[in-house]
Protein backbone atom coordinates (compact mmCIF):
# COMPACT_ATOMS: atom_id res chain seq x y z
CA UNK A 1 0.00 0.00 0.00
CA UNK A 2 1.53 3.38 -1.37
CA UNK A 3 1.04 6.87 -1.04
CA UNK A 4 0.90 8.63 -4.41
CA UNK A 5 2.03 11.76 -4.93
CA UNK A 6 2.48 13.74 -8.20
CA UNK A 7 5.38 15.81 -8.64
CA UNK A 8 6.26 17.75 -12.04
CA UNK A 9 8.38 15.83 -14.85
CA UNK A 10 10.29 18.92 -15.67
CA UNK A 11 10.23 22.39 -14.93
CA UNK A 12 10.84 24.96 -12.22
CA UNK A 13 9.22 23.00 -9.20
CA UNK A 14 10.81 19.41 -10.23
CA UNK A 15 14.47 19.40 -9.12
CA UNK A 16 13.02 20.97 -6.00
CA UNK A 17 10.50 18.61 -5.67
CA UNK A 18 12.95 15.75 -5.54
CA UNK A 19 15.17 17.58 -3.36
CA UNK A 20 12.44 17.77 -0.84
CA UNK A 21 11.59 13.40 -1.01
CA UNK A 22 14.77 13.01 -0.92
CA UNK A 23 16.49 15.16 2.15
CA UNK A 24 13.13 13.62 3.57
CA UNK A 25 15.02 9.97 3.63
CA UNK A 26 12.71 8.86 0.63
CA UNK A 27 15.03 7.04 -2.21
CA UNK A 28 13.12 7.51 -5.30
CA UNK A 29 14.73 6.51 -8.56
CA UNK A 30 13.94 9.23 -11.50
CA UNK A 31 15.30 8.33 -14.57
CA UNK A 32 15.13 9.38 -18.28
CA UNK A 33 11.67 10.54 -19.40
CA UNK A 34 10.66 7.82 -16.06
CA UNK A 35 6.76 8.22 -15.40
CA UNK A 36 6.26 6.73 -12.41
CA UNK A 37 8.98 5.46 -10.09
CA UNK A 38 8.35 3.46 -6.45
CA UNK A 39 10.28 4.56 -3.30
CA UNK A 40 12.75 1.87 -1.98
CA UNK A 41 12.58 2.95 1.97
CA UNK A 42 9.33 4.54 2.46
CA UNK A 43 5.39 3.52 1.16
CA UNK A 44 5.48 6.49 -1.38
CA UNK A 45 4.99 6.09 -5.52
CA UNK A 46 6.01 9.13 -6.99
CA UNK A 47 4.13 10.14 -10.42
CA UNK A 48 6.29 12.68 -12.50
CA UNK A 49 3.88 14.39 -14.26
CA UNK A 50 2.77 18.41 -16.05
CA UNK A 51 2.23 20.55 -13.53
CA UNK A 52 -0.96 21.66 -15.01
CA UNK A 53 -2.49 17.98 -14.62
CA UNK A 54 -1.36 17.71 -11.49
CA UNK A 55 -4.64 19.32 -9.54
CA UNK A 56 -6.76 17.32 -11.92
CA UNK A 57 -5.20 14.20 -10.79
CA UNK A 58 -5.33 15.02 -6.96
CA UNK A 59 -9.09 16.09 -7.37
CA UNK A 60 -9.29 12.99 -9.04
CA UNK A 61 -7.48 10.72 -6.35
CA UNK A 62 -5.50 9.04 -9.34
CA UNK A 63 -2.29 10.30 -6.90
CA UNK A 64 -3.32 10.98 -3.23
CA UNK A 65 -1.47 13.95 -2.88
CA UNK A 66 0.98 16.52 -5.61
CA UNK A 67 3.31 19.31 -5.18
CA UNK A 68 2.47 22.31 -7.44
CA UNK A 69 2.73 25.99 -7.60
CA UNK A 70 -0.11 27.73 -6.75
CA UNK A 71 -0.38 29.55 -9.57
CA UNK A 72 -1.23 26.45 -11.27
CA UNK A 73 -3.27 25.45 -8.22
CA UNK A 74 -5.75 28.39 -8.22
CA UNK A 75 -5.59 28.75 -11.98
CA UNK A 76 -6.95 25.27 -12.74
CA UNK A 77 -9.42 25.90 -9.46
CA UNK A 78 -9.91 21.84 -9.03
CA UNK A 79 -11.45 20.82 -5.67
CA UNK A 80 -7.88 19.65 -3.25
CA UNK A 81 -7.06 20.66 -0.04
CA UNK A 82 -3.62 22.88 0.37
CA UNK A 83 -2.02 20.69 3.10
CA UNK A 84 1.58 22.38 3.38
CA UNK A 85 3.07 25.49 1.89
CA UNK A 86 6.88 24.11 0.80
CA UNK A 87 9.17 27.64 0.69
CA UNK A 88 10.36 26.74 -2.80
CA UNK A 89 9.30 27.45 -6.03
CA UNK A 90 8.30 31.16 -5.16
CA UNK A 91 7.56 33.41 -8.03
CA UNK A 92 4.80 36.11 -9.29
CA UNK A 93 2.29 36.85 -11.61
CA UNK A 94 2.48 39.61 -12.79
CA UNK A 95 1.14 42.43 -15.51
CA UNK A 96 3.74 43.38 -17.25
CA UNK A 97 3.84 46.42 -20.50
CA UNK A 98 6.24 47.82 -22.45
CA UNK A 99 9.40 49.53 -20.67
CA UNK A 100 8.45 52.94 -23.24
CA UNK A 101 4.95 53.29 -22.22
CA UNK A 102 3.88 55.35 -18.69
CA UNK A 103 1.96 52.90 -16.43
CA UNK A 104 0.33 55.31 -13.35
CA UNK A 105 -2.65 52.62 -12.52
CA UNK A 106 -4.74 49.42 -13.79
CA UNK A 107 -7.14 51.90 -15.75
CA UNK A 108 -4.37 51.65 -18.08
CA UNK A 109 -5.30 48.32 -18.67
CA UNK A 110 -8.90 49.41 -20.30
CA UNK A 111 -9.30 48.09 -23.45
CA UNK A 112 -5.80 46.69 -23.55
CA UNK A 113 -5.14 43.40 -25.27
CA UNK A 114 -3.30 40.91 -22.65
CA UNK A 115 -1.57 38.18 -23.33
CA UNK A 116 -0.96 35.40 -20.82
CA UNK A 117 -1.02 31.29 -19.52
CA UNK A 118 -3.07 32.34 -16.99
CA UNK A 119 -6.67 33.28 -18.17
CA UNK A 120 -8.73 32.56 -14.88
CA UNK A 121 -6.01 34.74 -12.65
CA UNK A 122 -6.09 37.41 -15.02
CA UNK A 123 -9.86 37.68 -15.65
CA UNK A 124 -10.16 37.41 -11.85
CA UNK A 125 -7.97 40.40 -11.44
CA UNK A 126 -9.69 42.46 -14.06
CA UNK A 127 -12.90 41.88 -12.49
CA UNK A 128 -11.93 42.62 -9.47
CA UNK A 129 -11.09 45.85 -10.47
CA UNK A 130 -13.87 46.61 -13.17
CA UNK A 131 -11.41 46.66 -16.29
CA UNK A 132 -12.67 45.68 -19.40
CA UNK A 133 -9.77 43.98 -21.49
CA UNK A 134 -9.42 41.66 -23.89
CA UNK A 135 -7.63 38.91 -23.08
CA UNK A 136 -5.49 36.69 -25.34
CA UNK A 137 -4.65 33.12 -23.84
CA UNK A 138 -1.53 31.91 -25.37
CA UNK A 139 0.42 28.67 -23.73
CA UNK A 140 4.09 29.88 -24.53
CA UNK A 141 6.86 32.61 -24.73
CA UNK A 142 3.90 34.94 -23.43
CA UNK A 143 6.60 37.77 -23.47
CA UNK A 144 6.99 38.20 -27.03
CA UNK A 145 3.56 38.76 -27.70
CA UNK A 146 3.53 42.85 -27.31
CA UNK A 147 6.39 42.67 -29.63
CA UNK A 148 4.83 40.88 -32.43
CA UNK A 149 1.88 43.01 -31.95
CA UNK A 150 -0.16 40.23 -30.56
CA UNK A 151 -0.90 42.73 -27.43
CA UNK A 152 -0.30 45.38 -25.54
CA UNK A 153 0.65 43.94 -21.99
CA UNK A 154 1.25 40.22 -20.70
CA UNK A 155 0.63 38.51 -17.37
CA UNK A 156 2.66 36.26 -16.63
CA UNK A 157 5.18 34.23 -14.25
CA UNK A 158 8.08 36.24 -12.68
CA UNK A 159 11.27 35.54 -10.87
CA UNK A 160 13.85 38.05 -11.18
CA UNK A 161 12.75 39.94 -14.20
CA UNK A 162 15.31 39.20 -16.36
CA UNK A 163 13.10 37.71 -18.92
CA UNK A 164 10.83 40.56 -19.24
CA UNK A 165 13.47 43.24 -19.37
CA UNK A 166 15.63 41.36 -22.03
CA UNK A 167 11.86 41.34 -23.90
CA UNK A 168 11.47 45.20 -23.42
CA UNK A 169 8.99 44.64 -20.63
CA UNK A 170 8.41 46.44 -17.36
CA UNK A 171 5.97 44.66 -14.30
CA UNK A 172 3.29 46.84 -13.77
CA UNK A 173 0.88 45.26 -11.16
CA UNK A 174 1.47 41.49 -9.37
CA UNK A 175 -1.95 40.18 -9.12
CA UNK A 176 -0.52 36.94 -7.51
CA UNK A 177 1.98 35.51 -4.88
CA UNK A 178 2.81 32.09 -5.38
CA UNK A 179 5.13 29.53 -4.38
CA UNK A 180 5.00 25.37 -4.18
CA UNK A 181 2.69 23.81 -1.84
CA UNK A 182 1.22 20.46 -1.08
CA UNK A 183 -1.93 18.98 -2.12
CA UNK A 184 -3.67 15.84 -1.21
CA UNK A 185 -7.19 14.01 -2.03
CA UNK A 186 -10.14 16.23 0.04
CA UNK A 187 -11.54 12.60 1.21
CA UNK A 188 -8.37 10.89 1.80
CA UNK A 189 -8.77 7.65 2.93
CA UNK A 190 -7.30 6.86 6.64
CA UNK A 191 -4.85 4.07 5.62
CA UNK A 192 -3.12 7.22 3.42
CA UNK A 193 -3.19 10.06 5.57
CA UNK A 194 -1.84 7.94 8.16
CA UNK A 195 1.24 7.50 5.34
CA UNK A 196 0.95 11.33 4.77
CA UNK A 197 1.22 12.63 8.19
CA UNK A 198 4.46 10.33 8.51
CA UNK A 199 5.69 12.24 5.33
CA UNK A 200 4.73 15.88 6.52
CA UNK A 201 6.00 14.92 9.95
CA UNK A 202 9.79 14.71 8.08
CA UNK A 203 9.01 17.13 5.77
CA UNK A 204 8.01 20.01 8.71
CA UNK A 205 11.48 18.60 10.30
CA UNK A 206 12.93 19.67 7.05
CA UNK A 207 11.77 23.33 6.19
CA UNK A 208 12.74 23.69 9.85
CA UNK A 209 16.40 22.89 9.97
CA UNK A 210 16.74 24.86 6.30
CA UNK A 211 15.34 28.13 8.24
CA UNK A 212 17.86 27.62 11.43
CA UNK A 213 21.53 27.66 11.63
CA UNK A 214 23.25 25.76 14.44
CA UNK A 215 25.85 28.70 16.32
CA UNK A 216 28.73 27.67 18.59
CA UNK A 217 31.00 30.58 20.11
CA UNK A 218 33.49 31.42 23.15
CA UNK A 219 31.73 33.87 25.34
CA UNK A 220 33.91 35.72 28.50
CA UNK A 221 31.69 35.07 31.77
CA UNK A 222 31.55 38.35 32.69
CA UNK A 223 29.11 38.92 29.07
CA UNK A 224 27.40 35.80 29.14
CA UNK A 225 24.40 36.74 30.38
CA UNK A 226 24.02 39.49 28.18
CA UNK A 227 24.78 36.91 25.41
CA UNK A 228 22.58 34.44 26.42
CA UNK A 229 19.60 36.65 26.21
CA UNK A 230 20.49 37.34 22.44
CA UNK A 231 20.15 33.30 22.07
CA UNK A 232 17.06 32.15 23.00
CA UNK A 233 17.43 28.60 21.15
CA UNK A 234 15.10 26.08 20.83
CA UNK A 235 14.78 26.15 24.62
CA UNK A 236 17.37 28.19 25.87
CA UNK A 237 21.02 27.80 24.72
CA UNK A 238 23.67 25.30 26.25
CA UNK A 239 26.43 26.46 28.29
CA UNK A 240 29.63 24.97 28.84
CA UNK A 241 32.96 25.77 30.72
CA UNK A 242 35.77 26.25 28.36
CA UNK A 243 39.19 24.92 29.62
CA UNK A 244 40.46 28.56 29.64
CA UNK A 245 39.32 30.01 33.05
CA UNK A 246 36.64 32.77 32.68
CA UNK A 247 34.88 31.66 29.20
CA UNK A 248 32.16 29.66 27.91
CA UNK A 249 31.53 27.84 25.52
CA UNK A 250 27.90 28.77 24.10
CA UNK A 251 25.79 26.39 21.56
CA UNK A 252 22.04 27.57 20.20
CA UNK A 253 20.09 28.11 17.16
CA UNK A 254 19.60 31.30 15.02
CA UNK A 255 16.94 31.36 12.75
CA UNK A 256 17.78 32.55 8.82
CA UNK A 257 15.66 35.32 9.29
CA UNK A 258 17.65 37.48 11.84
CA UNK A 259 20.95 35.45 11.30
CA UNK A 260 22.86 38.25 10.45
CA UNK A 261 21.72 41.42 12.78
CA UNK A 262 21.80 38.58 15.71
CA UNK A 263 25.58 37.98 15.05
CA UNK A 264 26.83 41.76 14.83
CA UNK A 265 24.84 41.88 18.32
CA UNK A 266 26.89 39.16 19.30
CA UNK A 267 29.90 40.23 18.10
CA UNK A 268 29.75 43.75 20.07
CA UNK A 269 28.47 41.85 23.57
CA UNK A 270 31.77 40.06 23.53
CA UNK A 271 31.73 36.73 21.49
CA UNK A 272 34.60 35.15 19.98
CA UNK A 273 34.80 32.23 17.90
CA UNK A 274 31.92 31.74 16.01
CA UNK A 275 31.08 28.64 14.32
CA UNK A 276 27.70 28.51 12.17
CA UNK A 277 27.05 24.90 10.84
CA UNK A 278 24.11 24.02 8.52
CA UNK A 279 21.06 21.60 10.33
CA UNK A 280 20.15 18.49 8.75
CA UNK A 281 16.77 17.75 10.70
CA UNK A 282 15.07 19.60 13.17
CA UNK A 283 12.60 17.79 15.69
CA UNK A 284 10.53 19.75 17.65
Amino acid sequence: MNLKVAIQKSGRLHDDSVKLLTDCGVAIKNGYNQLKSVADNFPLEVYFLRDDDIPQYVEDNVAHIGIVGQNVLLEKNKSVQVVEPLGFGTCRLCIAIRKSEDYKNNNYLKGKKIATSYPVLTQKFLDENKINAEIHEISGSVELAPSIGLADAVCDLVSSGSTLFMNGLKEAETILKSEAVLIKNENLEEQYQKILDQLLFRIRAVRKAKNNKYVLLNAPNDSLQKIISLLPGMKSPTVLPLAETGWSSVHSVLNENEFWEKIEQLKKAGAQGILVIPIEKMII
